[in-house]
């Protein structure tokens, strides 16, 4: 942006946030029409540095931050997990952080501008991807190291910051049904792997929402709306631990444990417990489905909640590490989310 325009953008903001001074910087920016990252780097309702360096030289650094609140989200749910970054891989275009509290799979492409943020007091590490959308939030709480966090903007802080250049993301165009059903089943039968699936959808160039509705309701079976509801209650009331994936373009991630609190505050239903929370838009569900693949390790079996447009909004697992089937209370869960018997 140049000077000029950001003049233009910081009045129009400050115009904005004075009229309506709950709106969040992420529904500011919709309704200035310019991404979040603009509005960061413009220091539009908050105090922004630049971050110099490469996306995988930033994250390899943050375990010597300790306890932070890690965020991602997408535009129906936000996934909060409190916890360090540790077991850190981040060398090539693919990263994970592999802690017991924090668990993320990172796709560096996609990764483009990066700030340290105060805003109203609060501090944050912000990462934006080429479209100005957030990819990944880490928030500073009571238990962060201060000296250590302070040292970590120092270190990365960048003199400058960089222009901001939007670049839109072209749409994936994939066929809502397979050409060959009979063949997409068979297939879906002889994974191995959960990872494998992505694979799969590629090869048979098929939307996600397409191989489900194709595959046969012993293998992805479509549930009534309030399933997901259904099940974090009695995932709650029973202490049945449980993942839950949410994801955008540059990020999964992951929670695994139990959940306790439950609360709905208008369209959105909440986990609110003390290292997880998770805010799900279900005003936004179109579908709710229940999904099941085989593994070397057995069947392992997913809820699953898709927009109108086809777009995954979140995953629900059993609480499972590889090597390990699926627990069987999680199994008897989703089974009576629906008559259909599922597959075995």
């Amino acid at each position: 942006m140049t000077q000029h325009s950001e003049d233009s953008l910081s009045v129009r903001h400050a115009q904005l946030q004075e009229s309506e001074p709950k709106l969040r910087i992420r529904d500011r920016a919709l309704r200035l029409g310019v991404t979040e990252a603009e509005l960061v780097a413009a220091d539009c309702g908050v105090a922004s540095t630049a971050l110099a360096g490469t996306a995988q030289e930033i994250v390899s650094a943050l375990g010597v931050l300790g306890p932070v609140m890690a965020l991602s989200r997408n535009d129906w749910a936000v996934h909060e997990r409190h916890g360090s970054y540790v077991g850190i891989q981040a060398a090539g275009p693919v990263g994970i952080v592999l802690g017991p509290d924090i668990d993320l799979r990172l796709f560096f492409g996609s990764w483009k501008y990066f700030y340290a943020v105060v805003e109203n007091g609060r501090h944050s590490l912000q990462f934006f991807d080429k479209a100005g959308l957030a990819v990944h939030k880490i928030y500073r709480t009571d238990q962060t190291d201060g000296a250590a966090w302070e040292a970590f903007v120092a270190r990365f802080g960048a003199a400058q910051k960089p222009e901001v250049t939007i670049e839109p993301v072209s749409a994936t165009v994939e066929a809502d049904t397979p050409s060959d059903a009979s063949a997409l089943r068979a297939h879906w039968l002889a994974l191995k792997d959960t990872h494998d699936f992505f694979t799969m959808l590629r090869q048979f160039q098929v939307s996600r929402l397409g191989a489900l509705r194709a595959a046969g309701d012993d293998l992805a079976r479509r549930v009534e709306a309030d399933g997901v509801e259904r099940m974090l209650t009695q995932a709650a009331d029973t202490a049945l631990p449980i993942m839950c994936f949410v994801a955008n373009r540059g990020i999964v991630q992951i929670h695994t444990g139990p959940v306790k609190k439950l609360l709905r505050t208008g369209p959105w239903f909440n986990v609110l417990d003390e290292s997880f929370n998770l805010h799900l838009n279900t005003e936004a569900v179109a579908s709710t489905w229940v999904v099941r693949k085989p593994t070397t390790d057995g069947w392992v079996t997913a809820l699953e909640l898709y927009t109108e447009g086809g777009e995954l909004i979140v995953q629900f697992f059993g609480a499972r590490k590889p090597g390990q089937p699926e627990l069987a209370g999680w199994t008897e869960l989703l089974q009576s989310l629906g008559a259909q018997t599922l597959a075995a």
